[in-house]
């Protein structure tokens, strides 16, 4: 059972709570039960090598991340605790806001499974990954 019922905007306000996230710029393009959708709004301080201008992997990998742990979120009401997560990078990613779109694989009582894959503007696959989400009640709601 969700212990929040997110619409957009509750979400997009949940995501930019942490700094982190604030600074990636998400803003929420799409959620329903196939998934959710996130642009994350390109940022300069993102380029790894200036002479070609590409973005930083570990950029591509907290994008996978935060989609993956939020689409996980929108079904169980919180987000959650990254146990794993595996990128895979097709392309170098150049200067431009790039879309996240993200799905649950598998929802467990304990251990959660979420996908996510990063376009450029261009629409091209340029990073994607799977990760597994602890998902068990934490200590707190057991307490209520």
């Amino acid at each position: 059972m969700a212990e929040t019922t997110f619409t957009m905007e509750s979400l997009e306000q949940r995501l930019a709570a942490g700094p982190f996230n604030r600074w990636l710029g998400f803003k929420v393009l799409k959620m329903d039960e196939s998934g959710l959708e996130l642009k994350a709004t390109w940022r300069e301080e993102w380029v790894v090598n200036p002479d070609r201008r590409y973005t930083h992997g570990g950029i591509l990998a907290a994008i996978i991340d935060v989609a993956a742990d939020y689409a996980i979120a929108v079904q169980l009401g919180r987000p959650v605790p990254t146990i794993d997560i595996r990128v895979d990078y097709h392309k170098a990613a150049m200067p431009g806001d790039l879309i996240a779109k993200a799905k649950v694989v598998r929802m467990g009582g304990q251990y959660s499974t979420a996908e996510a894959y990063v376009y450029d503007a261009e629409g091209a696959l340029v990073a994607s990954g799977r990760g597994t989400y602890y998902t068990a009640p934490s200590p707190l709601s057991k307490a209520k």
